[in-house]
C-alpha cells in the first residue's frame, strides 16, 4: 500500500463497526478491475473509495476528466478519481442488477438494486481547510469535486471519533435505503463480484452448456460462496511455507483451488499440486482444468512421470507384484535419490501444494520441499491428521521443520465443519470420539489433531439399519437409490460408499452393486484407485459408486453407506478402520443411511454412537 491507503485501511478497521466488510485492491468482475477499496454495508450498500496520496501544492490543473499533476517523472495526467471511482461503482450496480434476486420488486423502483451504491475520493495529504481555500481560489472546482463526495486528511485522523469518522463515510451516500441486505444477499453480491469465491455450481455439467448459461447471464437461484473467514483467510495466503489444519469439510481444498488460480495468474512458472489418491486428483483436475501452467498428480503418478521424463531406470514392478504400496514407495525413494545426486533439477515449480497432507509420508516431504523455486519458496500444506486412512495410524512422530517445511508461524486451524449438518457430524464425532480426542498437540511444528465444530446446520438424523444378508441390503439399497430420485434428487448428488472390492460368493461387492443398478436403470460411475476402472468424473449425471478410501476429499448430497459386514473388525485394524468410516460419515452434506448386516460390530457402535 502506499502510505496514505495504510492509514485508511488503518482508520477503516479501528472506526467502523464489525458489520462492515472491506476489500482492498481486490479484482472485480470479469475485466478484474482494481478499486482502492470497497466498503459493504447492510444499511449503506456498496461505497467504493479511490485514494490519492496527492498533495494539494502538486494538483496542478483539474478538469472533469482528467488531472496534472506533479510526479517526480514530471507533470502527468491522470484520471479524475471520482470519475475513476464512479467507474467502477457502475460496474459493479450493473452487473448486481442482472440478478432478479437482487433487484427491487416494487413498481416504482422494479429492476432497480436493493441496495444504495456511491463512490467517494480520499485525499491523505490535503487538509479540508486547504481544501475549502481553493475552492475560493478557483470558482468552479467545487462542481468538478463535489465537497461532499471528498474525505480529507483531518477527517481520518487517529484522533477523530468513530461517529464522526463514519458520519464522513456515510455523506458519500446520496441515496439511504429502510431495508437492510439479508446475509443471503450480501453472499450474492460477493458471489458476483468475486468470481474466484464461489465454489462449483457447473460439475455436473458440460463445457458447453456452461458457457450457455454463462451467456444468458442467469445467475443460478441457489449459490454458494467462500464464507468470509475462508475468503479472508485464502486472500491473505503470502509466499513462504504455510501449512492449514482444518477438519473434515472445512474447505481445505476449496482453499487451495483458489489458491491455484492465484498462483497462476501471478506467476511464469508452472505450479503443481500433488495429492495421494487417484480420485482427489481427478477430482482437482476437473475443477481446475481450464487454468493453465497447473499439473495436478497422485504424488505417486508424478514421481513415475519424472523418472520417465528424466530416462531413469523405473523399479522393476514385479519385485513388488504382491505389495502396490511398497512400489509406489519405491518410486518416491527413486525421484529423491536422483534429486540428491543432480540427475533431476530441483526448484522446478513456482509454487508446490499438498492436499490430503496427512497421507504423506515423512519423507515424501523431504522430496517435495526441493521442488519449490527458492525464490517463491511458496508451499502449502492442507492437513487433517484424523483423516489419515493410508499405512501408518495418524500418530505420526515428527516434526515438519525436520523434513524441511518452515512453516512456524504460518500455520493456520480451521475448526468449523460446514459440509456436514449437526446430525451427521454429531454421528461421526461421537463414533470416532477415541480417536478425535487421543492426542492434543499444540506444537504448530507437529501434526495437529483439531476437533471438529459444527457451523449449526441441521438437517434429517442419518439412519442405521442392519440385515440379515448382504443380497437383501442390495435390494434395500437401490429401493434408497430410487426413492432418492423420486424426491428431486440429481443422481450426480447421491454417492454409494463401500468397503472395499470383496468376494460375496461368486462375485465381488462392488460387481454386485454396478449388476443391480444396471438392472434397475440407476446411471452407475463406478471408481475407484485400481488401475483397471476409469478415473473419478465430477461431470457425469450419474451415482458415485466409490470405496471408502477413494471418497476421501469428496462431498455429495446424500451419502449410501454400505457393507459394513465386510469391514475388518480385529483389534489390530480397529483403529483405522474407525478412521476409514469416519471418512466416509463425513462425505454427507445433508443425507446420510448406513446399512450392514445385522453380525456387524461398526453397525452395533454406530447405533450405540447415535442414542
Amino acid at each position: 500500500m502506499w502510505p496514505g491507503e495504510r492509514r485508511l485501511a488503518e482508520r477503516l478497521q479501528q472506526k467502523l463497526e464489525s458489520d462492515y466488510l472491506l476489500w482492498y485492491n481486490v479484482p472485480v468482475g470479469h475485466k478484474r478491475q482494481r478499486p482502492d477499496f470497497i466498503v459493504l454495508h447492510p444499511l449503506r450498500g456498496i461505497i467504493i473509495l479511490e485514494v490519492k496520496d496527492w498533495s494539494l501544492d502538486n494538483i496542478k490543473e483539474v478538469n472533469p476528466d482528467s488531472w496534472t499533476v506533479l510526479t517526480s517523472e514530471g507533470n502527468k495526467s491522470f484520471k479524475h478519481p471520482l470519475e475513476q471511482a464512479k467507474s467502477y461503482t457502475l460496474a459493479i450496480a450493473n452487473q448486481l442488477q442482472l440478478d432478479p434476486l437482487l433487484c427491487q420488486t416494487e413498481a416504482r423502483y422494479a429492476g432497480k438494486l436493493v441496495c444504495p451504491y456511491s463512490h467517494g475520493a480520499v485525499f491523505p495529504n490535503i487538509l479540508r481547510k486547504d481544501l475549502e481555500a481553493r475552492y475560493a481560489q478557483e470558482p468552479g472546482l467545487e462542481n468538478i469535486l463535489p465537497a461532499h463526495l471528498v474525505i480529507c486528511q483531518d477527517e481520518m485522523f487517529p484522533s477523530v471519533e468513530p461517529t464522526d469518522f463514519q458520519e464522513r463515510l456515510w455523506n458519500l451516500c446520496t441515496h439511504q435505503f429502510g431495508k437492510p441486505l439479508t446475509a443471503e444477499q450480501i453472499d450474492r453480491i460477493r458471489y458476483h463480484i468475486f468470481p474466484e469465491i464461489r465454489l462449483s455450481v457447473y460439475t455436473h455439467i458440460t463445457e458447453t452448456e456452461k458457457k450457455q448459461s454463462d451467456k444468458a447471464q442467469k445467475p443460478p437461484d441457489l449459490i454458494r460462496v467462500m464464507d468470509l473467514q475462508q475468503e479472508q483467510l485464502a486472500r491473505s495466503l503470502g509466499d513462504g511455507h504455510r501449512i492449514i489444519h482444518g477438519v473434515a469439510g472445512s474447505g481445505k481444498t476449496m482453499i487451495l483451488l483458489y489458491r491455484c488460480r492465484y498462483l497462476a495468474e501471478n506467476t511464469t512458472k508452472p505450479i503443481l499440486v500433488l495429492c495421494y489418491n487417484r480420485t482427489l486428483a481427478s477430482y482437482l483436475q476437473a475443477e481446475l482444468h481450464n487454468t493453465h501452467q497447473v499439473t495436478i498428480c497422485s504424488i505417486h503418478k508424478w514421481c513415475y512421470e519424472l523418472i520417465q521424463e528424466y530416462k531413469i531406470p523405473i523399479p522393476h514392478s514385479k519385485k513388488f507384484s504382491n505389495n502396490k504400496s511398497a512400489y509406489c514407495n519405491a518410486l518416491v525413494t527413486c525421484v529423491l535419490r536422483r534429486l540428491e545426486t543432480g540427475h533431476i533439477p530441483t526448484g522446478q515449480y513456482g509454487a508446490v501444494l499438498v492436499d490430503e497432507g496427512h497421507d504423506f509420508k515423512a519423507d515424501w516431504y523431504k522430496l517435495v520441499v526441493q521442488m519449490v523455486d527458492p525464490i517463491t519458496n511458496s508451499l502449502l500444506v492442507l492437513y487433517d491428521d484424523a483423516q489419515s486412512i493410508y499405512g501408518e495410524t495418524g500418530q505420526k512422530h515428527f516434526s515438519f521443520r525436520s523434513v524441511g517445511i518452515q512453516a512456524r508461524g504460518r500455520t493456520t486451524i480451521l475448526r468449523i465443519n460446514y459440509r456436514n449438518t449437526v446430525e451427521i457430524l454429531s454421528l461421526a464425532n461421537t463414533f470416532a470420539h477415541n480417536l478425535l480426542c487421543a492426542r492434543d498437540n499444540k506444537d504448530e511444528d507437529q501434526p495437529i489433531l483439531v476437533q471438529p465444530e459444527t457451523a449449526g446446520r441441521h438437517g434429517p438424523k442419518p439412519t442405521i439399519i442392519d440385515f440379515p444378508s448382504f443380497d437383501t441390503e442390495v435390494d434395500y439399497l437401490i429401493d434408497q437409490l430410487q426413492e432418492l430420485k423420486a424426491q428431486g434428487r440429481n443422481w450426480y448428488e447421491i454417492a454409494l460408499i463401500y468397503r472395499g472390492n470383496f468376494s460375496y460368493g461368486d462375485s465381488f461387492v462392488a460387481q454386485i452393486l454396478v449388476k443391480r443398478m444396471e438392472k434397475a436403470g440407476i446411471p452407475v460411475n463406478w471408481i475407484s484407485n485400481s488401475q483397471n476402472n476409469l478415473p473419478y468424473d465430477p461431470t457425469k449425471n450419474s451415482v458415485t459408486l466409490v470405496t471408502m478410501h477413494s471418497s476421501k476429499g469428496l462431498e455429495f448430497s446424500a451419502v449410501l453407506l454400505c457393507g459394513l459386514g465386510f469391514m475388518y473388525e480385529n483389534e489390530a485394524n480397529l483403529a483405522q478402520e474407525v478412521r476409514l468410516l469416519y471418512v466416509a460419515i463425513t462425505r454427507a452434506t445433508e443425507q446420510l443411511v448406513i446399512t450392514g448386516t445385522s453380525q456387524s460390530v461398526f453397525m452395533n457402535r454406530l447405533k450405540q454412537a447415535q442414542e
